[in-house]
């Protein structure tokens, strides 16, 4: 794989054409593109210069001060300006904690991967399987995750599917879940959550979501696996195959003025 044709690729196929979601709208600027839907707004790319950037930057608070919700620029390492993260936070925007762009090619992934003894991996199919990604979601990091239920509802719902969902269960109860999303007419799915419950981290459970999924994006026909990975699962999916492309950070915007 090579790091710099997939980036171009990712950067082409995900970030400018990010699609509207289940129930929302895709915005095209001159300089930045822009996603609104009931569970996530923001910028997904730009293109900016020392010129142009921090009028661009105040169009989009503007433009989001509009909506009145929180709101999310999506920046990764190699966007231009140099000093474009100084530039959002002088705009008012808070940089929350970087994460790392990762990506395999799934032919290269060891899929066959068994869960560790007495656990059992489950493919979320209906309601139920996604009340029990939520609670695993809400237990392991907190706050509610109602949204990505409904998330993973709409994209089991549409036709082809847009969203899957994996499930880790022991002892009759979730331990572990994490969701994929297909992004049709590219070359990538992305991997997201992955949350495990403390006591059963270190067993192997995340390296067989990590598989399971990779799996059902195969099946499908994806190329890449793309995840923008936390510290604690850095190392794993470094084991796993997966590149560093770029350095990620979500810079937020309460949404008002």
């Amino acid at each position: 794989m090579d790091p710099d044709v997939v980036l171009a690729a990712f950067d082409e196929q995900i970030r400018r054409r990010p699609g509207s979601g289940d129930d929302g709208v895709e915005e095209r600027d001159a300089h930045v593109v822009r996603t609104l839907s009931s569970g996530w707004g923001g910028v997904t790319w730009s293109d900016l210069d020392d010129a142009v950037a921090d009028a661009v930057i105040a169009a989009q608070v503007a433009r989001f001060a509009q909506e009145g919700r929180p709101w999310e620029w999506k920046y990764y390492s190699y966007d231009t300006p140099a000093d474009l993260p100084a530039r959002l936070a002088a705009a008012g925007l808070a940089a929350e904690q970087p994460e790392m762009l990762l990506v395999a090619e799934i032919s290269e992934l060891d899929l066959d991967v068994a869960p560790p003894d007495g656990v059992q991996v489950v493919v979320v199919r209906d309601a139920h399987g996604v009340a029990d990604l939520v609670c695993v979601h809400d237990e392991v990091f907190g706050g509610d995750h109602a949204h990505v239920g409904r998330s993973v509802l709409a994209g089991l719902a549409r036709e082809p599917a847009t969203s899957a969902a994996v499930v880790a269960v022991a002892e009759g109860q979730p331990v572990s879940a994490g969701r994929v999303e297909f992004h049709h007419d590219t070359d990538f799915a992305s991997i997201w959550g992955g949350g495990t419950l403390p006591q059963w981290r270190g067993r192997g459970v995340f390296r067989a979501l990590v598989a399971h999924r990779a799996a059902l994006a195969a099946e499908l026909g994806f190329r890449y696996l793309q995840v923008d990975a936390s510290p604690s699962s850095r190392p794993i999916l470094r084991r796993l195959g997966f590149v560093e492309l770029a350095t990620t950070i979500p810079f937020t915007h309460p949404g008002r003025p």
